[in-house]
């Protein structure tokens, strides 16, 4: 598996992560085993990133990762911030800490390698505080490296103008490509990695749905279509289902002949040398041998780029909702 730096973290990780929601059972029964298969598939695969959270199962996916047996060069990334005891507007020191520590605990670790801002609202952002208790919790030695997970590009960009930001989680792929034009060169330009999640907008970018696709109802693509649970950018990239079938026929067309659609998607992310890292989640293992080989794919002419561009400009950017 090739390796890029995270950012000032100075940390060598798979170009391919592995993101580990699923493990959580949020959105569908994962099983021990079944769970287990899959960090083992990741481990296999030289899959060095793994990205959870505390919500995820209430602290489930952090317990099966720190329950199973890590490669000698894992880096396992957590995230805090949206638990009812801190989200919407209970931020505090305090509470940030105990979050932390309880991360830990589920993770068998004393410290952790990387903890991110799980989305928290912009208007705390905007305010600052949690920035420098992130500083403080991280001299004190309970985290390495912290990072934070955004919804939006100006998310964003408040948290590359904090020093102490290492990491920067965003959503990034061909149906939601903003990022390219100004966050991703001033997080070089920074030294902060960049770590990108929805790679196939909720799957859509894998091309192995109709509109006659029906999802579970505990699955965010069935709850949260119009943002009922959470942003809607977070399901299919804010564009609604039916209209993001149609964009995925047109996208067929300027695939790479013999390049299975989640490849060339992946592939697309990969040629901005900013990103670090891709997690790609997954709910069988064997999924994961087809995410990995998209860094054995050759790099898309940058004909082809300009053309994705213009396509996303005049095509799918006016279907996002809930902005970018």
């Amino acid at each position: 598996m090739k390796t890029r730096r995270l950012g000032k973290t100075g940390y060598e990780v798979s170009e391919i992560g592995l993101g580990c929601w699923q493990l959580g059972g949020d959105f569908g029964p994962v099983g021990d085993e079944e769970a287990a298969a899959i960090l083992e598939a990741a481990n296999e695969a030289g899959i060095t990133f793994w990205d959870t959270a505390d919500v995820y199962g209430g602290g489930l996916s952090e317990s099966r990762i720190g329950a199973h047996a890590k490669g000698p060069n894992v880096k396992v990334a957590t995230k805090l911030g949206r638990s009812g005891t801190l989200f919407p507007n209970k931020y505090t020191r305090e509470g940030v800490r105990e979050s932390l520590l309880g991360s830990a605990r589920r993770l068998g670790v004393e410290t952790l390698d990387l903890a991110q801002l799980h989305c928290v609202p912009t208007e705390v952002l905007r305010d600052g505080a949690i920035f420098g208790w992130m500083d403080e919790l991280k001299a004190e030695g309970l985290v390495r490296h912290w990072g934070a997970s955004v919804e939006t590009i100006e998310e964003g960009m408040i948290c590359l103008d904090q020093p102490g930001c290492a990491t920067l989680q965003i959503i990034f792929n061909i149906f939601r490509q903003d990022a390219a034009s100004k966050l991703l060169p001033k997080a070089a330009e920074r030294d902060v990695g960049i770590i990108v999640r929805l790679p196939l907008a909720s799957g859509l970018l894998s091309g192995k749905y109709d509109k006659t696709t029906n999802f579970d109802p505990s699955d965010h693509r069935s709850f949260n279509r119009d943002g009922q649970a959470f942003s809607v950018g977070e399901t299919f990239s804010g564009i609604k289902f039916e209209r993001g079938i149609e964009l995925v026929g047109e996208l067929r067309g300027l695939a790479p002949e013999g390049v299975p659609l989640s490849q060339f998607a992946l592939r697309w992310i990969l040629d901005h040398p900013q990103v670090s890292t891709v997690i790609a989640g997954v709910s069988k293992p064997e999924q994961i041998a087809d995410n990995v080989a998209a860094t054995e794919r050759k790099n898309l002419f940058p004909a082809l780029m300009k053309q994705l561009g213009e396509w996303y400009e005049e095509n799918v950017k006016p279907e996002i909702r809930g902005g970018v």
